[in-house]
């Protein structure tokens, strides 16, 4: 019985190494790069959602401050404007070096 020799490219792949063994540390190189661009899109999302969160408290604050003027009390903060019949207040403020604004209006 003779053995026979396997084909050439089985041997220079079996000197090279197996898939296996070549890919070895391929998922660390890619943990590597792809963790710190899933950190920032997550740091991202999370500083977005406190904006929205600041921005929904000043459209809040605004919309009682008109409330307030409408009633003749002093309003402690925003500009307070007349548009037609309406009272506006408008506050401003800078969270995280973005403007927020809110502005709301009621009927005295």
């Amino acid at each position: 019985m003779s053995t026979a020799r396997p084909p050439a490219s089985r041997r220079r792949a079996r000197r090279r190494g197996s898939g296996a063994e070549r890919d070895r540390g391929a998922v660390t190189a890619e943990l590597v790069v792809a963790l710190p661009a899933a950190l920032f899109v997550l740091t991202a999302c999370v500083w977005g959602l406190g904006l929205a969160a600041g921005q929904v408290r000043l459209q809040d604050a605004a919309g009682m401050a008109a409330r307030a003027a409408a009633r003749g009390d002093p309003v402690a903060e925003g500009v307070v404007s007349r548009q037609g019949d309406l009272l506006c207040v408008r506050i401003e403020e800078r969270a995280a070096a973005v403007p927020l604004v809110a502005t709301a209006c009621a009927l005295p």
